[in-house]
């Protein structure tokens, strides 16, 4: 019998409605059917974020691993390939995988010493900006979701959310935000993005002092990386260092970098607008430093 997290049915029921509740139900028999043809045996308790179930398991040869089985949908395909193209360079080594449902199986890291333990947040942005600089350092492969795309999508739809914020001074600076992203849409990158490298998302090993996991990949412009590592224990007085620091260390155009940081802001505003919620007052005053930033 495996544990399903309380915490992770409730999220696919939110976020994915009947589908979110049907990956739930068939997730005892997808691990049975995967430790059988992997020739795996649980090793450990359940572990869980919000879109995926992780089980730590053995293979026949002995080998530590780790299964994962989450939902398949635009994000999530892109990961195993994304893998394969770091090959466990910087990012955590992809086993094995099944394209139908989207399974993996990794290899086995260490979740008791994940980057959010570190107790300096300064360490924490560097060690975050150092792996993306290597990880973004390649191309995406064909067919990868990519930037222009979101991004055109995003000013599309802006205009009709901007008349659902009642307040001027957020509507003005997601309207700049906007604009922002207006200066570099045309020039969106095609590098191979990791998108949400937090500070939970990266995990010790044995071999590397710190790998990547859990990629939401896409094929675009690196300042769009930046905004986990600045929102990750927020402190606005922060803000400037580490955008800053980050786009020393990645080698960035900090104008193009602020640009694409901005349509971050502006994307996950429109997912707060589209769905019901407020706006976030950290996110808003994330732009608002950011807006009024200039390059040094």
């Amino acid at each position: 019998m495996i544990e399903i997290p309380r915490e992770l049915a409730e999220s696919q029921a939110m976020y994915n409605g009947e589908e979110g509740r049907a990956f739930i139900a068939g997730l005892p028999q997808l691990v049975d059917g995967f430790l059988d043809r992997w020739e795996l045996r649980i090793d450990g308790p359940s572990m869980y974020g919000m879109c995926a179930l992780v089980l730590p398991v053995v293979r026949a040869d002995g080998t530590r691993a780790a299964l994962k089985l989450q939902l398949l949908d635009d994000e999530s395909e892109g990961e195993p390939v994304a893998l394969r193209v770091w090959d466990g360079d910087g990012a955590v080594r992809l086993l094995d995988h099944d394209p139908d449902t989207g399974t993996m199986l990794l290899e086995r890291l260490d979740p008791a010493r994940m980057l959010s333990h570190v107790p300096d947040s300064r360490e924490g942005v560097l060690v975050i900006a150092r792996l993306l600089a290597h990880l973004t350092s390649v191309p995406a492969p064909a067919g990868m979701r990519r930037l222009g795309d979101i991004a055109r999508a995003m000013l599309q739809r802006t205009p009709g959310a901007l008349e659902r914020v009642p307040d001027p001074e957020a509507r003005r600076l997601l309207a700049d935000c906007a604009a922002a992203v207006r200066e570099v849409v045309d020039e969106p990158g095609d590098r191979l993005l990791h998108w949400d490298l937090h500070f939970e998302n990266v995990l010790a090993s044995d071999r590397a002092p710190w790998l990547a996991i859990d990629p939401k990949p896409l094929a675009g412009d690196p300042g769009f990386e930046l905004w986990p590592a600045l929102d990750n224990r927020f402190d606005a007085e922060e803000v400037r260092w580490r955008f800053d620091a980050m786009t020393d260390v990645m080698g960035l155009d900090r104008e193009r970098a602020r640009a694409w940081t901005l349509g971050r802001l502006l994307q996950n505003a429109l997912w707060d607008i589209e769905d019901g919620r407020p706006l976030d007052d950290g996110q808003l005053e994330m732009a608002r430093r950011l807006r009024a930033s200039l390059p040094s």
